[in-house]
């Protein structure tokens, strides 16, 4: 009597399995198309890498920045022995978020040699310095550095930390509400303060640099003159697009949603993101009024991560099906692809890394790339 049973139970476990299979396999095969790009190792060795990015000078060289201080270059695959530039005597990692944090490439670093780096100094300053290449084009010239701006942190974290050329030829430098939590200094709504900013540079004129006269505050006296916009808790990397100019900025969340925000390259500066009244979408001190602030195009709250790190609009040929594609990321490495569709930007989870992305970067010919904190790797956007 139990034969036939175990007959019919093996006809239908036996089909339930081969019908699972059949599920998993085309779940794969759609996975697989799906998937629109792979991650591929470039180099590894690194020690907490923090950004990725080249000196525009036709090398095809990218240049690594290191916490701790130290800058190498990567050349046809291959890290080069000698580090480009070692400032660890000039900086403190004390604070998890404190230490050399950005670097930026003069828009005419193939004729003038100049770069710039944002660090945490001993003390807790943060400080923008500008550098010279030496005779050799894969060392710096550690003599030549001189400070440009120097402002005080009265915390450790929120330090911001990163520099850019815009489409202008102005250097732009994000900067963190100064730390803690809640930004109990009200660094982001004050205007008499460099921190929860973002600062607007002319590095080619004046002593060490000049304020360019289209700045938005220039004639307001209660204003410091470099502020370009404001209302920032810790923007963590910002980036032009390379075609159309439109900024793009990650700005940490404090307890509950972290944010994209956006100017348009038509813009003439002064956006108020809302930091500290305003936390990404939401309100975050009684009485904040959201129409009254410039609102992200992008939110994600705490349930799908947290500490949103900003990236590129990917302008490369080698993953046609990203042209155009706004992507950034998360800590814990959820990478997302944003795209604008109608008026309103709409993004969707691009993959699960798994790695611990601290930075995006962008070779000179708009090929991205990324840096994984934990395994010290760097790693290109590649076809699937």
């Amino acid at each position: 009597m139990r034969r036939p049973l175990d007959l019919v139970y093996m006809t239908h476990l036996r089909r339930f399995l081969i019908g699972l299979w059949v599920l998993a396999f085309l779940g794969a095969a759609s996975f697989a198309q799906e998937s629109e790009f792979a991650l591929e190792p470039v180099a590894d060795g690194f020690e907490r890498p923090l950004l990725a990015t080249h000196a525009g000078d036709g090398s095809g060289r990218l240049f690594v920045v290191e916490q701790g201080g130290q800058i190498h270059i990567v050349q046809d695959g291959a890290r080069l022995d000698e580090p480009f530039l070692n400032v660890g005597d000039l900086i403190t990692t004390g604070g998890n978020e404190q230490g050399l944090l950005g670097l930026a490439f003069h828009p005419d670093y193939p004729v003038n040699g100049q770069l710039y780096l944002y660090y945490t100094a001993p003390g807790g300053d943060s400080v923008i310095a500008n550098y010279q290449v030496s005779d050799d084009p894969n060392v710096a010239d550690e003599a030549s550095g001189r400070e440009l701006l120097r402002f005080a942190q009265p915390y450790s974290n929120h330090n911001g930390g990163h520099l850019a050329f815009g489409p202008d030829g102005m250097l732009y430098v994000g900067t963190g509400d100064g730390g803690s939590g809640g930004d109990p200094e009200n660094s982001g709504q004050s205007l008499d303060t460099y921190l929860g900013k973002l600062l607007r540079l002319d590095v080619d004129s004046g002593e060490p640099y000049a304020v360019p006269a289209d700045n938005p505050f220039v004639d307001d006296d209660a204003v410091l003159d470099e502020i370009w916009a404001y209302g920032l808790r810790n923007p963590w990397r910002f980036s032009f697009d390379r075609d159309t100019g439109d900024l793009f900025i990650g700005d940490v969340g404090q307890n509950a949603v972290e944010e994209i925000s956006f100017q348009a390259a038509s813009s003439t500066g002064g956006e108020n993101y809302g930091w500290n009244m305003v936390e990404g979408d939401r309100c975050f001190r009684d009485g904040c009024d959201l129409a009254s602030f410039t609102a992200p195009i992008l939110t994600y709250d705490h349930s799908q991560g947290r500490s949103v790190t900003g990236g590129y609009v990917y302008r490369g040929a080698d993953v046609p099906a990203l042209q155009g594609r706004y992507l950034y990321a998360d800590l814990n490495g959820n990478i997302w692809a944003a795209e604008l569709q109608g008026d309103s930007w709409t993004a969707e989870l691009a993959s699960a890394s798994g790695l611990t992305v601290t930075s995006f970067g962008e070779d000179e010919a708009g090929e991205l790339y990324l840096t994984d904190f934990a395994s010290g790797t760097v790693y290109k956007f590649a076809p699937n």
